[in-house]
């Protein structure tokens, strides 16, 4: 088996997905839909279906159903499978309106997925590692990442919402030993310590490492080194949001593997993330190469060098 040049890593899930919500329920309430989808997801899950839908080697790590690997295989992403026999394997529901989503989630094989993960890490070939999962023990990760930067992997890491990482001293060592961080509006709030956007924003310009930050309908940034670069966003008809923002991360890093310039990289991400709302689930609107549009497929080509991923030219 080749070595993958994205390994995806983090929590996978069964998604049950109620779509097309007039609004989401208060306590007490009842809300109904016709729309309901089942699909596989999670960050780690979506993120690698996307970079390997657009030419990417990609592996999967994390624990999965046997829907999952078989959907995976499918999707021509190698998969690392942490999940043991009898182990119930996680499940979400999410319930989406056009404009929003919430989540009540069965965490399954997942509470036991953060102390394998390193086993499976040991020797791991690939040129980038992208994380999508909450870690519990930042300062084991920090340690982690500064390993894989000195053997000249590139790492990213998309943490989600998780207030509890901001009891942990060693979160801001872990995002200053990664080479990307990616955020939502309401994530960089919280992890800036701040109570409005702008505030946010501006910390993390002046932060060194690449903050990205994923705006919806205001299009993406990034924000390093008292440097801003944005881009626009792509529209289309929204049916679901249900990890975009994966997707998002997915399109973003086939641009940095095949050496595109960071704002090429923002409008890859854009478009994918942006075409993966346009059906139920994270996964069924994802495009493939030939989906590009005709100006970012020109420079989707193959990569230019097996090397690290860290910080390409702006």
């Amino acid at each position: 088996m080749s070595a993958p040049d994205l390994l995806s890593v983090g929590e996978a899930f069964e998604d049950f997905i109620f779509v097309g919500l007039d609004r989401l329920p208060r306590l007490g309430e009842e809300v109904k839909t016709s729309v309901f989808f089942r699909s596989i997801g999670g960050g780690a899950v979506i993120t690698a279906v996307a970079a390997a839908r657009l030419g990417i080697r990609t592996r999967v790590v994390s624990g999965l159903s046997r829907d999952a690997v078989a959907r995976l295989r499918r999707e021509h992403v190698q998969v690392a499978n942490l999940r043991r026999d009898g182990e119930p394997h996680a499940i979400t529901a999410s319930m989406s309106t056009r404009s929003n989503r919430a989540f009540v989630t069965f965490n399954g094989v997942n509470d036991a997925l953060e102390e394998r993960l390193p086993a499976a890490l040991d020797g791991a070939r690939t040129r980038h590692a992208h994380f999508a999962f909450f870690p519990r023990d930042c300062g084991r990760w920090e340690r982690l990442v500064g390993v894989l930067r000195a053997r000249g992997i590139g790492t990213s890491w998309d943490f989600g919402w998780s207030e509890a990482l901001l009891a942990d001293r060693r979160f801001p060592y872990l995002v200053n030993a990664l080479d990307w961080v990616f955020f939502n509006e309401q994530e960089a709030v919280l992890y800036a310590r701040r109570l409005h956007l702008d505030a946010a924003l501006a910390l993390w310009r002046a932060h060194p490492r690449n903050v990205v930050v994923k705006m919806g309908a205001r299009g993406s940034r990034i924000l390093s080194g008292g440097t801003e670069l944005h881009a626009a966003p792509t529209r289309v008809r929204v049916v679901d949001t249900t990890g975009a923002g994966d997707a998002f991360n997915g399109g973003f890093l086939v641009g940095l593997l095949r050496g595109c310039s960071p704002r090429t990289c923002l409008q890859i991400g854009n478009f994918v993330g942006a075409m993966s709302c346009r059906v139920p689930g994270g996964i069924d609107g994802l495009p493939t190469r030939n989906g590009l549009p005709a100006a970012l497929a020109r420079r989707v080509g193959p990569a230019k060098t097996p090397g690290a991923t860290r910080r390409p030219g702006r």
